[in-house]
């Protein structure tokens, strides 16, 4: 059976001209700095991203958490939303790792005020405070909606005034300028570093990058070996992280289309609830609001070559990449029309 997988889009598997170029890299070891694929990608990747240098790495976990490892010393406290990847997806790795606590801002939708933020940043000297060393923001969030420019600069400037910070967390920040329609770079300015994955929507099959100053960026790799993250010759996952940036960036519209399509079509059936407004990116969200028999569900979309996540505190998402067509599409709205009606 040829599967329809729209758990995620980690899911993706490497393009026909991926799987060429991992074949084909010239490699070295990038320990010694010495992998041509590797130093071109950390080359194109941190020029796409608007930073002076960039760091390739395995996981967009491990950007994340190696940015706050590198920015903040032990005891330090981290401000973020008490709803973004780093706190509710990240296994707890800031206080293992970096030794931070986090002070978790309640955010609307993925948006934080930044208002709330300056609130919350440590000032003065007090022996009993923590001191604030970084403010992480996420955008693409990961509830697929995408955070308005105009915070973002708001934050970047409370930030810089105190002195703190800030890292992005953009896993999905290529999709997040597709959405909003500006360069990469108009996201980017407003962070210290960012982290992008090439993984997901991009398709590569590993991978993710951390882009920022040439100094953070040195003492990042420092810290990429400390965590075991040093690469040999890793030009066979560089090549296609190449594609990804330069291939699969410009369709990410077409990802974004269907998702809206599906989520219109969902919309119209009975006992589904979606937010269309909430739909910025590829992912789809919504609610069964019905008694419905979700093993029935889930058996359905099994039955029919769908692979699909449950349902999870009620809520459902489904996620469109470059191997989800409008066909395969049709083909899950199908299940649910079925099931719905029955």
């Amino acid at each position: 059976m040829q599967w329809i997988d729209m758990r995620s889009d980690t899911v993706t598997q490497p393009t026909q001209a991926m799987r060429h170029a991992m074949a084909h890299a010239v490699v070295g070891d990038d320990v010694y700095g010495d992998d041509p694929t590797v130093v071109e990608l950390e080359a194109l990747a941190a020029r796409l991203l608007g930073k002076e240098a960039a760091l390739f790495v395995p996981t967009g976990n491990f950007g994340n958490q190696l940015a706050i490892f590198t920015h903040c010393q032990r005891g330090n406290e981290v401000i973020l939303g008490d709803d973004c990847h780093i706190v509710w997806h990240e296994t707890g790795g800031a206080a293992v790792i970096g030794g931070v606590q986090l002070r978790t801002i309640a955010s609307d939708k993925g948006v934080m005020d930044p208002q709330e933020i300056e609130a919350r940043i440590r000032v003065g000297q007090d022996v009993h405070w923590p001191k604030t060393g970084l403010i992480c923001l996420e955008n693409a969030h990961s509830n697929g909606r995408v955070i308005p420019l105009d915070i973002m600069q708001r934050t970047a400037d409370i930030a810089r005034r105190h002195g703190v910070p800030v890292h992005l967390d953009g896993a999905r920040v290529f999709n997040a300028a597709t959405y909003l329609g500006c360069d990469v770079q108009d996201i980017t300015r407003h962070a210290d570093t960012v982290m992008c994955c090439l993984s997901k929507g991009l398709a590569a099959p590993v991978g993710s990058i951390l882009a920022g100053s040439a100094d953070f960026i040195a003492r990042a790799r420092y810290n990429r070996k400390l965590l075991g993250g040093g690469w040999r010759q890793a030009g066979v996952l560089a090549a296609p992280g190449l594609l990804a940036l330069t291939e699969m960036v410009p369709r990410l519209p077409e990802d974004h289309a269907n998702a809206r399509y599906l989520a219109e079509q969902l919309a119209g059936m009975p006992c589904i609830e979606v937010d269309i407004a909430d739909v910025h990116i590829n992912m789809v969200w919504f609610r069964l609001l019905a008694d419905i028999d979700i093993s029935e569900l889930m058996a359905a979309l099994s039955a029919a070559g769908i692979k699909a996540n449950p349902p999870e505190g009620g809520r459902m998402r489904l996620v469109t990449h470059w191997q989800v067509s409008r066909e395969a599409i049709d083909q899950g709205l199908e299940v649910f029309q079925r099931v719905l009606s029955d």
